[in-house]
Formats: C-alpha cells, sequence, structure tokens
C-alpha cells in the first residue's frame, strides 16, 4: 500500500476523477445549472483535503484511502448530475451507500487511532471497534437528514421512502462492520502504534504489518 506520489495507477484514477468532477462544474456552469457548480466546487475541495493535509500539517493520507474518498465524492456527484441514481435505482444508491459507508469507517479508524496516540486516552481494542461502527453510523444519519433537509425545503427528490432510508443506513452499516472486523483481525496482531502509521501512509511499515501476521501461523505450530 504505497504513498500515492509512489503509486502512478492510484494517482493517474484519482486525478481522471478530480478532472472529471472539474468538467461537472464546467458543464454546469455553461448550462448555468448553479447548484450543480456550487456542489461541484464543494466536493472538488473537500478531494484536496488530503493533499492540503499532507502539505499543511505533515500529515499524510494514505493513496487507497485518498482514491476511496475521492471515488465516494465522485460516486455522489456523478450519480446525481448524469441521474444515474434514478437511471440505476435501487443499485447505484446502494453501492454507493456501501463505498461511502466503508470509507467513512476507514476515515473513522484512523481518527480513533490518532487520537489514541496523540492525545491521552489509551483505547482498547473493543473500545476502538465500537468507536468506528458508532462513528460511521452516526455519518450516515447526518447524511441521511441532509437529504431529507435538501427535499423539503428544494423540492427534490434525494431519498425515496422509509424503505429506502433505511436500507441506505444498512448498507452503511455494512461497511463500517466489515472495516471494524479487518480492524479487529489486525489489531490482534500490529500494535496500535504501527497500525497508525501505516494510516497515515508510511510504506516501510506494509512489509512490517504483512510481516507479522504471516509468521502467526509459524509461532502457533512452534507452540503446538
Amino acid at each position: 500500500m504505497p504513498h500515492l506520489s509512489r503509486t502512478p495507477l492510484g494517482g493517474y484514477i484519482t486525478l481522471f476523477l478530480q478532472v472529471m468532477i472539474i468538467l461537472i462544474i464546467v458543464d454546469s456552469a455553461m448550462a448555468r445549472n448553479y447548484s450543480y457548480v456550487f456542489g461541484g466546487i464543494v466536493v472538488l475541495l473537500l478531494t484536496l483535503v488530503p493533499m492540503m493535509m499532507d502539505r499543511q500539517i505533515h500529515i499524510t493520507i494514505p493513496w487507497w484511502l485518498t482514491f476511496l474518498i475521492v471515488l465516494s465524492l465522485y460516486i455522489h456527484i456523478g450519480g446525481q448530475y448524469f441521474e444515474w441514481y434514478t437511471s440505476f435505482y435501487p443499485y447505484y444508491d446502494k453501492i454507493a451507500h456501501l463505498i461511502s459507508g466503508t470509507t467513512v469507517a476507514l476515515i473513522g479508524f484512523t481518527l480513533v487511532l490518532l487520537l489514541d496516540q496523540y492525545t491521552e486516552n489509551n483505547f482498547n481494542r473493543p473500545v476502538i471497534i465500537f468507536m468506528i461502527i458508532m462513528f460511521t453510523v452516526a455519518f450516515g444519519g447526518f447524511w441521511e437528514i441532509f437529504e431529507y433537509t435538501v427535499d423539503t425545503f428544494l423540492g427534490v427528490e434525494m431519498q425515496h421512502g422509509l424503505d429506502d432510508t433505511m436500507l441506505d443506513m444498512i448498507f452503511v452499516l455494512v461497511g463500517a462492520v466489515v472495516v471494524a472486523a479487518l480492524g479487529n483481525f489486525y489489531l490482534r496482531r500490529v500494535s496500535k502504534k504501527t497500525l497508525s502509521r501505516l494510516f497515515l501512509g508510511k510504506p516501510d511499515l506494509v512489509e512490517k504489518v504483512y510481516g507479522c501476521i504471516s509468521d502467526l501461523p509459524q509461532q502457533r505450530r512452534k507452540k503446538d
């Protein structure tokens, strides 16, 4: 899992998605569809957050998390602009929530590890897993409130009834549980410090992490 600058394919795909967002902004401006211009600019700025964190506070986000952040944002703005949410409903909508839920859960995992390493907190493994799930579900809930607010005041149709909202939350929860399960797997095998550095884009730790995991079966056989 190398950093974005050392991973040409990951960098090119991320850059391609950002260019697509810029094209949506330009096309919307030409069509005087200013709601998409504003939304596109906000989304584009959010895709630049990992780069700004790297330059301003020297926190390097790994390329795979940067890619997931940009992908989740593009799926949302592109799905609205090109009407994929409607054309491929409900599959596109649920896949979008699954990917977004997974991305948010990974961000939550990163934040919890940072809090653990750089504050006086010392979270144990069950607490970290619980916080990942709660952070993701809370974000999903706020997003559904946002969709309801937009539908109510702007007269659009981002939500399609109670069943749609509940399924959205379920898919977000599935993404959170998957990340929490993977987090539990890794926290049993490597230290929180090692994982926190790995999530901050330290490629030299990859071999150490996988080395620790691959050595476990051999260690168990020796004990037996």
